[in-house]
């Protein structure tokens, strides 16, 4: 009898100690970079990021192989043309993923360095409005190269 009122109790705590690990972090992934067809023109930078357990702002992002970058959103108009504009920060709602992505939400990577080649790597560091960062690894893609499986 007490075998089958503490096997219930037993499933039921341990449920409740597994609840309490650590809160997931915020996390970028997903990361790539198409590099331009002509050099002097910008790159752009996509990737996945999840906020976590707290929402998150976008404020910007900065990476060693550009001199500057700006957040871009594309747009279309109502007759249909496609255009860009920057965005001053992107919110993103505790647990919700955002993508950034060709057509969508991106990074623009202007100054592009020599040493960025296709097929290497660069870190992104995502900064948001609260002051902290998260760093991802970014493919280098070249401009008529197909975008990477993720």
């Amino acid at each position: 009898m007490v075998r089958h009122i503490l096997a219930p109790l037993a499933s039921a705590l341990a449920l409740a100690l597994s609840a309490c690990g650590a809160p997931p972090a915020p996390e970028a992934s997903d990361a790539w970079v198409r590099l331009p067809a002509v050099e002097g023109r910008p790159a752009a930078a996509y990737f996945r990021f999840t906020a976590g357990q707290e929402a998150k702002t976008l404020v910007g992002i900065s990476t060693p192989i550009a001199g500057r970058t700006e957040l871009h959103e594309s747009i279309k108009s109502e007759s249909g043309a496609m255009s860009m504009a920057p965005v001053a920060d992107v919110p993103v709602p505790a647990g919700d993923t955002l993508s950034f992505e060709p057509g969508g939400k991106h990074a623009m990577l202007f100054d592009i360095k020599p040493e960025a080649k296709p097929g290497a790597s660069a870190p992104l560091t995502l900064k948001f409005e609260d002051g902290s960062t998260v760093e991802v690894q970014a493919k280098l893609v070249g401009a008529g190269d197909p975008a990477p499986a993720n």
